[in-house]
């Protein structure tokens, strides 16, 4: 008998929470860096929430409910919709379209109230279900970083 369970062909998550924004959705890409929102966590996931007011920053998983079937067949994209940035494999770019859609931020902790986050830079649409919230810390930080030319001709545009 195997000690290792099989890995499943299938996974279904249950959200935590939603995201409330008043950004409307074209918006948001432009707004990132100072987009404040909150995250409404479900009631039944209260608990889980204790202590986190101490940190100033977290990580959010989300699942990016508004990308269609089609996108999420894509395996290879321009970043960005740029024809001049080679093609990319959806690994390997930071797009939405992807097969498994799960968005991932790193937010400043505003405040909480109750069960209602108020962060900074969540690039998540209005009513984006919320997966999963960890605390980030020092130990999350990496100056080290090998990133491919492209990427760094896109951001000194």
């Amino acid at each position: 008998m195997s000690r290792h369970k099989s890995t499943p062909s299938s996974i279904t998550l249950r959200p935590i929470g939603h995201v409330r924004t008043a950004a409307a959705d074209a918006d948001i890409p432009r707004l990132r860096r100072t987009l404040e929102s909150e995250i409404i966590i479900d009631e039944a996931c209260a608990p889980a929430l204790e202590g986190i007011e101490h940190w100033s920053h977290l990580f959010v998983l989300f699942y990016m409910h508004k990308v269609d079937d089609r996108a999420r067949m894509k395996l290879q994209t321009h970043p960005r919709g740029r024809e001049d940035i080679p093609l990319q494999g959806v690994f390997a770019a930071r797009g939405r379209d992807r097969p498994n859609p799960i968005g991932l931020a790193v937010v400043e902790l505003l405040g909480r109230e109750g069960t209602r986050l108020r962060v900074r830079r969540l690039d998540a649409y209005d009513g984006t279900p919320v997966l999963d919230i960890k605390p980030y810390d020092s130990d999350d930080v990496f100056t080290d970083l090998r990133l491919p030319d492209w990427w760094t001709q896109l951001k000194q545009r």
